[in-house]
């Protein structure tokens, strides 16, 4: 969890205005004094990168950079991991353990997944961002520690507030500072700039020489609306890297649902809102489309496993194959 830093700031690749703007607003941020920082991002599109590159950016650089995934430690182990404790705080502590936000002074601390924090440590966290102080579990003694804190999260959080899961006040004190990562989807020109990318990289890494994406997969991936992002598009060209031969990205080596997705023209992520104007094709079809739009991003986020797709829609695996066979795909 606590990181060496390497020279991530290359990794930023694209020209859409939005990146452009979005480099420049994280060089404005890093010089701040500014203690949070929030970042808004859809699973994959890179916002443990941008919250390295604010850290690199900034006059903490020389410091630890510690990384922290708030869905990934159990909620009974993470006020531990976090503040530390002292010996014979609960059963199994023999020593003092220094916590990772006491490892990370004058650095940079990064919360992933900050909605998934336990509602008792938000009171903690919103506690140390307000005083600069903190206890260890089983100490009555506070330490006061330099820390900025980079939050992210891939849901609205105003949401999780209105909805109870998120504290009012911890979310206006991390939104002192807003970053919003674009998904690949609405970069444009951004997945070819991005496809060289990792071709250079999986190159140097599985000592071959792949030229590039054929002009036809170019045209296909222009047209995938990748639910899975950067992130998504990496695994797939490692993949290809290892499972293929060509020195050319072909469609052939591209994975079914990919090719079904841009061949039924389903190259949108559907809206959570209700369309203003009435369907041309009707209520049938496009709910139709609507659904295989839905299943076809699920398969992609589960890397087309029907057990794990199923349950991230909610439905039997018997139910999620008998629809896809209704719906054509």
């Amino acid at each position: 969890m606590v990181e060496e830093m390497a020279d991530y700031k290359d990794e930023m690749v694209g020209s859409h205005p939005s990146m452009q703007a979005l480099k420049k607003l994280i060089e404005r941020v890093s010089k701040s004094p500014t203690r949070t920082i929030l970042i808004y991002g859809e699973t994959g599109t890179g916002k443990g990168l941008v919250a390295r590159m604010i850290h690199r950016a900034s006059a903490r650089a020389s410091k630890e950079f510690v990384d922290i995934n708030c869905a990934a430690i159990p909620a009974s182990l993470l006020e531990s991991e976090l503040f530390g404790h002292e010996r014979g705080a609960f059963t199994g502590a023999v020593e003092r353990k220094l916590g990772l936000i006491e490892a990370a002074n004058h650095g940079t601390v990064f919360l992933d997944e900050i909605r998934e924090m336990d509602p008792v440590l938000q009171v903690k966290l919103l506690s140390l961002l307000d005083t600069h102080q903190f206890r260890r579990v089983g100490s009555v003694k506070n330490n006061s520690v330099d820390v900025r804190f980079i939050a992210a999260t891939n849901k609205i959080l105003l949401s999780e507030v209105e909805s109870g899961h998120f504290r009012e006040d911890l979310y206006y004190r991390l939104q002192v500072v807003s970053l919003n990562l674009p998904p690949l989807r609405e970069r444009g020109d951004d997945v070819l700039a991005m496809s060289d990318f990792f071709i250079k990289k999986y190159n140097a890494v599985y000592s071959r020489n792949v030229q590039g994406l054929a002009p036809e997969t170019e045209q296909i991936f222009l047209k995938y609306p990748w639910p899975g992002n950067v992130r998504e598009l990496e695994n797939l060209l490692e993949r290809i890297f290892i499972l293929e031969d060509d020195n050319t990205v072909l469609p052939k080596h591209l994975p079914d649902r990919i090719l079904r997705t841009v061949r039924s023209g389903l190259t949108t992520v559907p809206s959570r809102l209700m369309p203003e104007t009435v369907p041309e094709e009707g209520l049938q079809e496009a709910t139709a489309n609507f659904q295989r739009v839905m299943i076809a991003n699920a398969l992609s986020a589960n890397e087309d496993n029907i057990q794990s797709t199923a349950a991230a829609l909610k439905i039997s695996r018997h139910a999620l194959r008998h629809q896809m066979i209704k719906l054509g795909m």
